[in-house]
């Protein structure tokens, strides 16, 4: 592995309230970090919301504004407007949401942001759950898995965001993981580049909901990549597919065995969600292909 060197001003301070060992914290470090101070940040009710702090305190040494959990990408869309009103054109907006801010209650809101093209980075940080008011499910989280609220696992799969946010034709669409540091920095600068509407998912694995140990959290997020379950993608003007690692290294059952929202799986369970992370792979590595664009800008 190449060693990430990282010279930017933190803008992550310590003492935040993460839980010991989040992989939130740590991807908002870099995120943050390669954003720069010249951004303004808008964090929704989630689990970024309280390693911030509430207001008018803050964790972050950029502003931020906190809206309701609905309201992300509309607030958003204000700040930019009233930027560019003042000639701050050049001063980034920036949302860091969950996923039942974004797959779910605030997903209006982002559509609707989307259609208009306005210009913003938007961050799904995305623990699959609501995983500050009880680890349930969302929109987000996978097939089978054991929540709060599907105590014997969820009987749908996990939605698409990935191909919806694609579908609106906006100039950026990517996944990224902590697990790949590398690459979550350059696609963040990428996005940082780009004028418009631009989204990203970032997979954390949650140490509580997912049932983890406290120092397991980048080796289920890179086990995650590895077998497919999460494959770290780009998707430019919705129609130029990259997938940035083109090979899988383990089975779906290793990444599974880790947590224990998945205990108990029967055999056939496993083999479908095999089956189901298969089916997708094949469709990105054909749409990757495509373009010429499988294992573009692979992590090292």
């Amino acid at each position: 592995m190449t060693p990430l060197d990282v010279q930017r001003e933190a803008m992550l301070c310590s003492g935040h309230a993460a839980c010991p060992g989040c992989i939130d914290a740590l991807t908002a470090r870099h995120v943050l970090a390669t954003m720069g101070p010249d951004t303004m940040a808008v964090i929704p009710p989630s689990c970024m919301a309280v390693i911030a702090g509430p207001q008018p305190m803050s964790s972050l040494r950029i502003p931020v504004y906190q809206p309701t959990l609905e309201s992300s990408a509309a607030a958003a869309s204000g700040l930019r407007r009233a930027l560019n009103a003042t000639g701050r054109r050049d001063t980034q907006v920036l949302v860091l949401a969950g996923d039942g801010g974004t797959y779910d209650i605030g997903f209006q809101c982002l559509s609707s942001a989307a259609e208009r093209n306005e210009d913003m980075l938007y961050v799904c940080l995305d623990n699959e759950g609501y995983m500050n008011t009880g680890a349930q499910k969302s929109s987000s989280t996978p097939h089978y898995a054991r929540t709060g609220s599907t105590p014997a696992g969820k009987t749908s799969r996990k939605k698409n965001l990935v191909e919806i946010m694609a579908a609106h034709g906006v100039p950026y669409v990517a996944t990224a993981s902590a697990s790949h540091l590398p690459d979550l920095v350059r696609k963040v600068e990428k996005a940082k580049a780009i004028r418009g509407m631009r989204f990203m998912s970032v997979l954390i694995p949650c140490l509580d909901g997912w049932g983890l140990p406290d120092d397991a959290g980048l080796k289920a997020a890179r086990y995650a990549v590895e077998c497919g379950a999460f494959p770290l993608v780009e998707v430019e003007d919705g129609t130029r597919w990259t997938l940035n690692v083109d090979t899988r290294t383990r089975p779906v059952a290793e990444y599974l065995s880790l947590q224990a929202r998945y205990r108990g799986l029967a055999d056939d369970e496993v083999a479908a969600l095999q089956a189901e992370v298969d089916a997708a792979w094949d469709q990105l590595l054909a749409r990757s292909r495509a373009r010429g664009g499988a294992g573009a800008g692979e992590p090292r």
